[in-house]
């Protein structure tokens, strides 16, 4: 009899030790996916051939509690309430951007943008004669940030909806995890 009290007060030891563990586990994904790591899922063509849609990738949260985006830098932001999207930062506060003959500059000064070498090559094949439209300068105002996708000629970014505000960055894309094949960094 003394025996089986001691094989139950070890069983429940060990119950509580199991929950403890799973408590410590969940409230720790909680942490780490509120505040430095969360999936993302691209939707749409508009970051081609840079991200694929349907792909899956890491987004770093915890970045910008330290610094402010930097051009160059692909970003997940809150669209609106209910849609996030993921964009290219072009320019930051205080930078003057437009496009002439299929240029980007920021204040005043061509921007080399490798990262569409492929799709603008792809856009000239199919006959396009403007991989960006022109537009005229725009001045990003304080707290806000100039975006846009990759593919130029089918993305709605801050050329349709205007700079967007730094306090609607979620965070910096990282790199894909899915497909696995396709796994890459992402800048």
């Amino acid at each position: 009899m003394h025996e089986e009290a001691g094989v139950s007060q070890a069983k429940k030891r060990e119950s509580w030790e199991w929950i403890k563990a799973l408590v410590i586990a969940v409230l720790l994904a909680l942490l780490i996916r509120t505040f430095l790591f969360a999936p993302f899922i691209v939707q749409g063509e508009s970051m081609e051939t840079t991200l694929h849609n349907h792909e899956k990738l890491v987004v770093n949260k915890a970045i910008y509690f330290m610094r402010e985006p930097k051009p160059g830098e692909i970003v997940v932001f809150h669209a609106d309430a209910t849609r996030d999207y993921i964009k290219r930062v072009i320019a930051v506060a205080g930078d003057r951007v437009e496009v002439k003959d299929d240029q980007l500059m920021v204040n005043g000064k061509v921007v080399e943008e490798p990262y569409l070498e492929r799709k603008e090559e792809r856009a000239k094949e199919q006959g396009e004669l403007h991989f960006t439209y022109d537009f005229p300068p725009v001045e990003v105002p304080q707290g806000h940030l100039f975006v846009m996708g990759d593919n130029r000629l089918n993305s709605e970014d801050s050329r349709v909806i205007g700079p967007i505000e730094v306090s609607s960055v979620v965070g910096r894309a990282e790199f894909t995890f899915w497909p696995i094949s396709q796994t890459r960094f992402t800048r």
